[in-house]
């Protein structure tokens, strides 16, 4: 029974130097853009890359553990044989994956995953663009890849194939059976909220370093458990209806040139065109518990009182209901999806334009602070690739300090936070963005102010944030700087509320800081998504390639609200709003039943046909 267990332990440790060998002969391959890596680099690539390599190890030990728990009761030289095969056909697979992935990622600049399906289905065609020589070469490299990843699982592991009897048959089974629970721990990735996913390698702003780090087998696989034709969704209208609907909804985007000079100055908000500036999304905030917004009083008495001080938007609606879609919703301007999420599709998220990046051109550091798993829906590299290029997270605290289960508590990341800006240089820019956790389910805080959980945790993130601000205004660093507060998204409360109703998504957002010019309250209907666009034009930087966001402040500004929900959407405007779900085909929700109803909801449509054109394009 040893030798068999001890067996299962060998197959899963051999499959990892299988892997690991692929990160340095990619560097090598790429050896353009890897010019300037150090050895490090390759140790760096090597190391964080082996989180997923354990991941595909567990998968192909999975099969191995099964046959040789079925040799316990069929003792022979099956076993011998069956694995025999199977190494081979693995070996086959994992070196034509490898083979074909660093050759094709000179050309994509991206792992491989399920783009390449589509150029199968016409092989003469894709095979015409593909140089002989390459070919070849590729060829070769695949025959002797295979070829070695055989011999030395043949060599080194089938000739300790166990082939004798077991006597005690179920306690060998029971022990079979557990181990198959811990083998499932490195297949999902760990024991954390998050699971495997491939910005868990992510670990430099240098992008080549993080996908040398991802192991293609994984990226492939994960992909193909994704893969929708999402061109192909929500085509409501022909393409001529779909754009004369979208020129109503999008203005021309650029700075604004007006000789109302007057109108130029009540619409510049800020003292200065380069602030230091901080963005604070919000965990569940809803406008629903915020007085100064029409909510709850007596629960966010900090903002309410800040809310004096700052710029106030009335009418902001999340863009939809999960963290990973509201994070891009504000900070890369694209609207959330109602049936997946571009966070979790690396080579498409990549391609969004973000402030980060917008602001790295002005000479400006951007940092990230999440006091949760990093991993969680690709999150870290989806903030890699949005050009933050330092990353603080739950592993930077002390375990004592994680002490609820999402992680870090708001009052210690606050705390956190205020001490790293006060060490900060003030001379050149900065870029910080922090997403809270406490207000999060099951909202477990270190306070007990107010009997509702849900209340009692959104009361607690504004206590910290209102002790936060206060010393804020202490530093020098104050007097240049923006701090923004906008909720990820909104909260089912109260509980009587459905899930899809305008007032799900109503959130707060205020502007603060010594940077603000002055106080002011804004009505206009706006969407998370338009604060990019607002941004950058307060900067006068241009933002024309935030397609999906419009300056709150543009003469031409169109006001309504669009959100996403399960396979749904609704829209907002001054004539009233409209909810829609796709899968009945019918409207679920409507202020009234009139022709600004059939308006609303094409316009609605539109935005939906269009969003998915341009997914299914990146």
């Amino acid at each position: 029974m040893k030798q068999r267990v001890l067996f299962i332990v060998a197959i899963f440790i051999a499959w990892l130097p299988v892997f690991m060998i692929q990160k340095p002969l990619f560097m090598a391959y790429h050896h353009q853009l890897a010019s300037s890596c150090l050895l490090a680099d390759y140790l760096q690539v090597i190391l964080h890359g082996l989180k997923l390599d354990c991941t595909i190890s567990g998968y192909l030990t999975a099969i191995p553990l099964l046959l040789t728990l079925g040799s316990i009761w069929l003792p022979g030289i099956w076993l011998r044989k069956l694995l025999s095969g199977y190494f081979f056909i693995m070996a086959i697979l994992i070196a034509a994956i490898f083979s074909i992935d660093v050759a094709l990622y000179g050309f994509w600049g991206f792992r491989l995953d399920a783009t390449v399906l589509f150029y199968l289905q016409s092989p003469k065609d894709a095979m015409a663009s593909v140089p002989v020589g390459l070919f070849i070469l590729q060829f070769i490299f695949f025959l002797v890849y295979t070829y070695i990843i055989y011999w030395f699982f043949r060599k080194c592991i089938l000739a300790w194939t166990p082939e004798t009897m077991v006597r005690k048959r179920i306690t060998g089974t029971v022990i079979f059976l557990l181990m198959g629970g811990i083998l499932f721990i490195p297949i999902r990735g760990g024991v954390t909220t998050s699971t495997a996913n491939v910005g868990m390698v992510y670990f430099s702003r240098n992008q080549f370093l993080n996908h040398s780090a991802i192991n293609p087998c994984f990226s492939l696989l994960a992909s193909l458990s994704k893969q929708q034709d999402f061109a192909t969704q929500f085509d409501f209208f022909p393409e001529d209806r779909r754009a004369e609907l979208m020129k109503s909804l999008y203005p021309s985007q650029g700075v604004v040139q007006t000789s109302d000079s007057t109108c130029t100055e009540k619409t510049k908000l800020l003292t200065t065109n380069r602030p230091n500036i901080l963005i604070i999304l919000m965990e569940s905030f809803s406008a629903n518990v915020v007085g100064a917004v029409g909510g709850e009083k007596d629960v966010t008495t900090n903002i309410d009182r800040l809310s004096k001080e700052g710029i106030l938007f009335t009418n902001m609606y999340a863009n939809s209901f999960r963290t990973d879609r509201g994070i891009v919703s504000v900070l890369n301007g694209y609207l959330a999806q109602p049936t997946t999420s571009i966070m979790k599709y690396p080579a498409k998220s990549q391609t969004l334009p973000s402030i980060a990046k917008s602001l790295n051109k002005e000479n400006y550091t951007a940092d990230m602070l999440y006091g949760g798993d990093i991993n969680f829906t690709n999150m870290q590299s989806y903030f890699f690739s949005s050009g933050y290029n330092k990353i603080t997270a739950d592993r930077d605290f002390p375990l004592s300090s994680r002490l609820s289960k999402w992680g870090t508590n708001d009052d210690i990341t606050f705390s956190w936070l205020y001490d790293n800006i006060k060490g900060r240089d003030t001379e050149k820019p900065w870029l910080t963005t922090f997403l809270t956790l406490s207000s999060h389910e099951p909202f477990e805080v270190p306070f007990h102010h107010l009997d509702h959980p849900y209340l009692n945790s959104v009361a607690f993130t504004d206590s910290c944030l209102g002790s936060f601000i206060d010393k804020m205004k202490q530093l020098p660093a104050w007097k240049n700087t923006l701090v923004v507060l906008v909720a990820d998204h909104g909260f089912r409360y109260p509980e009587d509320l459905k899930d899809f109703e305008p007032r799900r998504f109503h959130i707060p957002m205020l502007w603060l800081g010594g940077a603000i010019k002055e106080p002011m309250v804004i009505d206009k209907y706006a969407n998370q998504t338009d604060f990019a666009a607002t941004l950058l034009s307060q900067l006068d930087l241009p933002h024309e390639e935030f397609t999906f966001s419009k300056d709150l402040f543009n003469p031409d500004y169109p006001a309504y609200a669009f959100y996403t929900f399960t396979n749904g959407f609704g829209f907002i405007d001054n004539t009233g709003y409209s909810v829609y779900d796709n899968e009945s085909n019918k409207a679920l929700m409507e202020s009234s039943a009139d022709s600004n109803s059939e308006t609303r909801l094409n316009k609605g449509k539109a935005l939906l046909q269009t969003l998915y054109d341009d997914l299914g394009s990146r």
